[in-house]
């Protein structure tokens, strides 16, 4: 129940209108029922009665009043809704991608979350289950909202018909219990059949993919794999099938029998005293209706809340995601003002979630306005270990990041993110135009800096060829006009992005890593020289970023190992980064061609 209060108060969040145009569908659909089997009670009676020409007019017109009256309402809110089912499905789309960009970074890189996530986006995606669950919370609040009333109508019976309905609604209750919990058990096995299934089928359709998938003939394989576990799911889902049958037809006949003790009874009570006065011909009509519509209500009634329960297994991981703590939470109160004139590590301790080792122990260092920093070590040292701590993406262990004297979580976050820039590794450019990609901005961007950037970043040839220059858009998935770039080039896009920004401080984690060294030394001397006095941090495995830097940070074992210039770090024939930078100046000689 919690679960599902959770989930209705999203829906709340995303659009009161539409649960309250549901609940005006429901209230219709049941009133209809309702009135339909008590106002012909008193058509009937005036009939064999007075037969009073107004009072049947009266009757006739409320019934067709009824009928034609609430069948309009109920047609006008499904127009409505139908409507706001769509929007209501995206706008929950839309929460969980809040909740993505605002996680704590931590979640990203955690196996576990990110498999809740993609389980998440699986139930949303694949299962429809959003708006079979608003569907389902529907179906349940307006039947057993028509219930409610029939069983208000029986009940003015007397007492024997009062305990043949509390043992029916027992029953029912019982096979309801008995087939959810079967239900669950079964859902939670065909989840993880779901999503491998999933896996491959977008793993068919994915672009990128195809290249390998064609030239090492893996169609086959893919169809395969996606043939099997689409028959795993079809053989879990035919006995979900088969036991909700069972389930149901066991429904049936306990309202089936209800139904038939109930005719019975009103038989009985129509043609003799001995559970109460004789009723009427009118009355004997109503109760009959009732029975009727009662028998047939109780059985869609189970059927909708196993339906309702199976949803609500489906959105399990969406609730749980949802549920997770986001890292603007965790922001101090104090805006940054100014640049940053000092960066100081203060005996730093981090240990990734789920890991058993720190990645980094007692780091201390520091940096100062302008400084131009190198960070240098083997795979694994923790060298972008370094950077996700100062852009609080993690948190440490213990020791403190300072900036400009101050510990960098006193810092209200949305300010301090203002003043860092960087270009990852696994930098993404994204499909909008270049122009938006470089300002981060859909309309306020300044055309003029964007354009001297492109200039400084040495793209504007290239700009200056494409037909509608800076709004060109990037990729060709929702634009046949789209542009592609190569690896260099989208990398010099990252880089004029990273400078657009304006922050006192800038970090380069490896994105040219998937170049040749010599046109990352390119990329990293024209990256130093458009930094000018900003306060810089580079990260390469490559040492072609560390000649030119003031100092150099070497992360040996998850420690600081020495932190000097380049040129005194050379005198030290024994230290990692001689060896480092040695090794690699003999990889990169050129050989003399043969005369």
């Amino acid at each position: 129940m919690k679960k599902l209060l959770h989930f209705l108060k999203l829906a709340w969040s995303v659009s009161p209108a539409y649960l309250l145009l549901l609940t005006g569908q429901s209230v219709c659909n049941a009133a209809k029922t309702i009135f339909n089997t008590i106002l012909p009670m008193f058509l009937v009676n005036e009939l064999i009665g007075a037969r009073d020409v107004k009072q049947l007019a009266l009757y006739s017109g409320l019934i067709i009043l009824n009928n034609v009256g609430m069948t309009f309402l109920s047609n006008t809110f499904i127009r409505f809704t139908s409507v706001g089912e769509e929007k209501t499905g995206h706008g929950m789309l839309k929460l969980m991608s809040e909740k993505i960009m605002n996680l704590e970074y931590s979640y990203l890189e955690n196996p576990t979350y990110l498999d809740l996530k993609e389980r998440a986006v699986f139930a949303l995606q694949n299962q429809s289950a959003i708006t079979g669950m608003i569907r389902m919370i529907t179906d349940v609040f307006s039947q057993g909202l028509t219930l409610l009333g029939l069983l208000t109508i029986l009940v003015t019976l007397g007492p024997v018909l009062i305990v043949v309905l509390v043992i029916g609604i027992f029953l029912i209750l019982w096979i309801y219990s008995k087939i959810s919990k079967e239900m669950t058990d079964l859902m939670q096995e065909v989840i993880p059949i779901n999503r491998r299934f999933g896996y491959y089928l977008n793993l068919a359709c994915n672009k990128e993919a195809q290249k390998d998938i064609r030239l090492y003939d893996m169609e086959e394989m893919i169809t395969d794999r996606i043939v099997e576990y689409a028959n795993d799911t079809c053989d879990y889902f035919e006995k979900t099938q088969i036991d909700m049958g069972k389930a149901t037809g066991k429904m049936a006949a306990v309202s089936e029998g209800v139904a038939a003790i109930s005719y019975g009874y009103v038989g009985i009570r129509t043609l003799t005293t001995t559970f109460g006065p004789i009723l009427s011909l009118g009355e004997l009509t109503m109760y009959v209706s009732a029975a009727i519509h009662f028998s047939t209500m109780i059985t869609g009634f189970g059927e909708a809340i196993i339906n309702l329960m199976q949803f609500m297994e489906f959105l399990n991981p969406y609730m749980e995601f949802m549920a997770l703590p986001e890292e603007t939470k965790q922001s101090g109160k104090e805006p940054f003002t100014g640049e940053v004139e000092t960066v100081e590590f203060k005996n730093v301790t981090f240990t990734y979630p789920n890991a058993e080792k720190p990645v980094l122990k007692n780091i201390t260092f520091s940096i100062h306005k302008g400084d131009k920093i190198s960070i240098v070590g083997l795979n694994g040292a923790g060298k972008s270990t370094l950077v996700k701590l100062l852009c609080r993406m993690y948190q440490a262990d213990s020791g403190e990041i300072l900036i400009n004297g101050r510990n960098i979580y006193d810092y209200e976050y949305v300010s301090y993110m203002k003043t860092i820039s960087a270009v990852f590794q696994d930098y993404r450019l994204f499909n909008f135009t270049i122009a938006e990609n470089v300002s981060c901005q859909q309309k306020d961007g300044d055309r003029d800096e964007i354009h001297r950037l492109i200039y400084e970043v040495g793209l504007q040839d290239k700009v200056e060829e494409l037909k509608d220059g800076i709004d060109s858009r990037f990729g060709k998935e929702y634009d046949e006009d789209g542009i592609e770039m190569s690896g260099g080039q989208g990398q010099k896009i990252a880089i004029a992005r990273a400078l657009y920004k304006k922050a006192s401080m800038v970090i380069l984690d490896e994105p040219a890593s998937a170049l040749d060294p010599i046109a990352e030394a390119e990329i990293y001397e024209k990256f130093n020289s458009l930094v000018e006095d900003k306060t810089a941090i580079y990260i390469s495995h490559r040492m072609s970023s560390s000649v030119f830097c003031d100092r150099i940070l070497i992360i040996d074992g998850g420690t600081v190992a020495d932190f000097d210039t380049h040129e005194n770090l050379m005198k030290k024939t024994e230290s990692l980064y001689y060896k480092l930078f040695m090794s690699q100046a003999e990889n990169y000689k050129l050989e003399p061609s043969a005369s």
